[in-house]
């Protein structure tokens, strides 16, 4: 059999398959010229593309500044810590695993599995223990749990503890502030947030710092005006003097006398910022600043500096307080005995409600009402401490003749310990009052004076009598210093007008040398139960033992033999 062939067509043929070889070798050519291109040509620009999908901004938190006392002893930092989170889409563990891990942070292992388990794999992030340790945060992640972390933080912590608790105040978790000086200050203290770029790998894990951002501003540091030596004997004298007369609260005051500065100031009950589990409702009060009471008869040198800087009273003339009860309208003034004639030192050394009475009768309502305004009182103090009060006053206009006697021995008015021992500067400071402040000063304020240099010094002299064996006061009495100060009793306020028969406030403000005060302090102790709660059997105590030391730790001279009375013995007209 023969076959015949066509040239022609196996030439096609060929210049087929030629062409299909040529076609398959070009896209092979084309497949390695782009994987060419892509590993070197284009290398870098794909890596960068693929970091910024796995490519994120952190912040830097900033470093919170220190608070430190007038004399450069620290009372707040901020140490590092460390917190610990896990990753719930992540995390597996054995039951033992679990124990372990539970034990560590101080949870029980049901306890640890139900947070976490309602966390479920929605949730990238749950912190299971805030702030700890870097040694047990260590513990930790060496047990080498998938999905287990620990970051880097800061925690406050608070040295002096409770002795300076109510003035520093607190942060929260995230170091804001939330009382005290730490939320007064808090921008100034808490600095500015930074920025870092971090790269994370296909389970967010952080597998790369890249760069800073922006640096973070540190906080600055905070000088305040205690003293921590004075604060501390102040907390100890308070908590003693509260937990003797069995008291429901107390708050001390301690004032440079010179330039008003706050050398001390505690409260009773305390509590420890650097753990407040537990703490007592109320505690964390700074009732010093915030609270408010009726100061009683430590507002009587008031009335008699008013009469003797408005003229209507001589230092040497005498008031007759008999029967011992004076009524005004159809109200009745009391004192507790029948004084007989005082002259006007004597109606402080005794104490007559009624004496007073009559000096502030005989002044004009407005200039009296005034000259206690320009005092301080019923006014903020501008001190910038959250819940800073202003104090209550009766209206000016139409002040009726009882409300101007009872405001006269400190009834129908109600002011903070801070308010009190700011007006007390007036006497201490010849007439004077600077403008009270929690923070150190660089130099001595401008003062405002509120009456003349002797009116402040006669009555500053009369209140010298008050510590004195014929006074209310003798337990304020410091060996080898001469004091002025003045009691106060007070009933408590019933509400709607009325005052309660068995509880009261016991209250002494008083400053010392006398001859040239350096410090004024006032001293309240509310509802003392023990038995006594009169102001020179309660408070008076407490002036004496902490005033004593302080003036001692400051090198303060004694002064007990130093000038003649400013008193004259003469006598004039019964009033």
């Amino acid at each position: 059999m023969m076959y015949i062939t066509n040239p022609q067509r196996e030439s096609d043929y060929g210049a087929r398959w030629s062409l299909l070889l040529i076609g398959m070798m070009a896209s092979m050519l084309v497949l390695v010229g782009r994987a060419v291109d892509l590993q070197v040509v284009d290398r870098q620009f794909l890596k960068h593309q693929g970091d910024l999908r796995h490519m994120g901004v952190v912040p830097l938190p900033a470093h919170r500044g220190r608070i430190l006392d007038r004399n450069g002893d620290l009372l707040a930092t901020s140490c590092p810590v460390k917190s610990i989170w896990v990753n719930p889409k992540e995390f597996e563990a054995t039951e033992a695993q679990y124990q372990t891990l539970a034990a560590l942070i101080g949870e029980t292992p049901e306890d640890l599995k139900r947070r976490l388990g309602e966390a479920g794999t929605n949730r990238a992030f749950v912190y299971v223990r805030r702030r700890v340790s870097p040694e047990l945060a260590d513990q930790v992640t060496s047990l080498g749990l998938p999905g287990v972390y620990a970051e880097e933080e800061s925690r406050r912590y608070y040295p002096t503890g409770e002795v300076t608790a109510h003035v520093l105040g607190f942060t929260d978790i995230d170091d804001n502030g939330q009382e005290g000086l730490e939320l007064a200050f808090d921008g100034h203290l808490k600095g500015i947030e930074g920025a870092r770029r971090i790269i994370r790998d296909g389970k967010r894990r952080v597998i790369e710092d890249v760069e800073n951002v922006r640096p973070p501003v540190p906080g600055k540091d905070l000088s305040i005006s205690i003293d921590q030596r004075l604060q501390y004997l102040a907390h100890r004298e308070l908590k003693r003097t509260v937990q003797q007369h069995r008291a429901k609260a107390g708050a001390l005051v301690m004032l440079d006398a010179k330039t008003g500065e706050v050398l001390a100031m505690v409260n009773q009950p305390a509590f420890n910022p650097n753990s407040r589990n537990g703490t007592v409702p109320g505690s964390t009060r700074n009732r010093a600043i915030t609270d408010l009471f009726e100061p009683g008869s430590t507002m009587k040198p008031f009335a008699v500096a008013c009469a003797l800087e408005m003229g209507a009273f001589r230092p040497n003339a005498v008031i007759n307080t008999s029967p011992g009860l004076m009524h005004v309208g159809s109200n009745v003034v009391k004192d507790v005995h029948n004084y007989g004639v005082l002259d006007v030192a004597g109606v402080l050394r005794k104490s007559s409600n009624v004496g007073v009475t009559k000096m502030a009768l005989a002044l004009p309502p407005d200039k009296f009402w005034d000259f206690y305004r320009d005092l301080g009182f019923g006014q903020v103090l501008s001190t910038g401490f959250p819940g800073e009060t202003q104090g209550r006053m009766p209206d000016r206009k139409g002040l009726r003749p009882f409300a101007q006697a009872t405001l006269s021995f400190g009834y129908g008015v109600s002011a903070s310990p801070l308010h009190l021992a700011r007006a007390y500067l007036a006497l201490a400071s010849d007439g004077v009052i600077p403008p009270v402040s929690l923070l150190k000063l660089d130099r001595s304020p401008e003062p405002v004076r509120v009456m003349s240099k002797k009116t402040a010094m006669t009555v500053r002299k009369m209140l010298e009598g008050v510590v004195s064996a014929d006074g209310t006061a003798i337990k304020a009495s410091i060996p080898g210093f001469r004091v002025a100060g003045k009691t106060g009793t007070v009933k408590k306020n019933a509400g709607r007008g009325g005052y309660q028969s068995s509880r009261y406030i016991s209250v002494f403000a008083g400053m010392a040398p006398a001859s040239d005060p350096r410090l004024v302090t006032v001293v309240m102790i509310d509802e003392p139960s023990a038995g006594e709660y009169y102001g020179g059997a309660v408070a008076a105590p407490a002036f004496a033992a902490v005033m004593e030391p302080a003036l001692r730790l400051l090198n303060v001279l004694p002064d007990q033999d130093m000038g003649p009375s400013i008193l004259s013995a003469q006598k004039e007209e019964v009033f």
